[in-house]
């Protein structure tokens, strides 16, 4: 039988993005029909495989993102949206595959759910953007979301701080805007897109916290304590307004 490192590792070396994806959603339906055994027993690599194109870019060489609702604003929000989604899929594999075996079955059940989703966002991104002319790798992409794994790659609470409960989170923060301007601009298919895709975010950041705070009460930590001081030691960047409150799940 397979294990869950195996599997995982499988999915992290899958350069091409549709290829991933639906090694993703296979991996998930393996791991529900108990094909993969519950054993991190190989190393997750240090960095996924990705395609030759998107070009990855430092994010002071990404090209200043135009304003407006115009076609192609809609089409440069899209791609970058469809590229944080598709590392969400090595992040999610990574997480499980990395520190799959600190936790209970139900946190691979979950995180492994999450890759799924992701796969399927994906999927959803890259379709809308083939219906306006483009394709996910048509423009340039930010080099550096990948960057909070590797800073977290040693620590199971670390990584649950920083990618579920600031990244995903921020995607909670600033999301519901972006769909208000699609829907101004008269793009209804996008925005039902991202409203699902928002949707979707709410029980990841969820899982996140519930995890995060079971691995706390396992070590004996305070909670909100915590996660403040890994967002300070861990994560690089400000955290900057909008926030949407509503969806709030530690204090800063």
């Amino acid at each position: 039988m397979q294990t869950l490192g195996e599997a995982a590792r499988a999915v992290l070396l899958t350069p091409d993005p549709h290829d991933k994806r639906r090694a993703a959603r296979h991996l998930a339906r393996s791991w529900r029909r108990g094909d993969i055994a519950h054993c991190c027993d190989v190393p997750m690599p240090d960095r996924p495989a990705w395609p030759v194109k998107p070009e990855l870019l430092a994010p002071n060489q990404m090209p200043r993102r135009r304003k407006g609702g115009s076609e192609r604003a809609r089409i440069a929000m899209l791609h970058a949206l469809a590229h944080i989604e598709f590392v969400a899929i090595d992040l999610a594999v990574d997480l499980v595959g990395r520190f799959g075996g600190e936790f209970p079955r139900r946190f691979v059940d979950d995180w492994i759910g999450v890759a799924a989703d992701e796969a399927m966002h994906f999927a959803l991104l890259d379709r809308r953007l083939r219906q306006l002319g483009s394709c996910y790798g048509a423009l340039p992409a930010h080099a550096g979301l990948w960057e909070s794994a590797a800073l977290t790659a040693d620590d199971a609470l670390a990584r649950l701080a920083i990618v579920p409960m600031v990244l995903e989170a921020r995607g909670l923060d600033v999301t519901p805007a972006t769909v208000e301007r699609f829907r101004h601009a008269g793009d209804e298919p996008s925005a039902k897109i991202l409203s699902r895709i928002y949707k979707d975010e709410i029980r990841h950041v969820s899982a996140g916290t519930i995890w995060f705070g079971w691995m706390c009460d396992e070590r004996g930590f305070n909670i909100v304590e915590t996660w403040q001081k890994l967002v300070k030691s861990r994560f690089r960047g400000a955290l900057k307004p909008p926030f949407n409150d509503s969806r709030a799940v530690m204090p800063v």
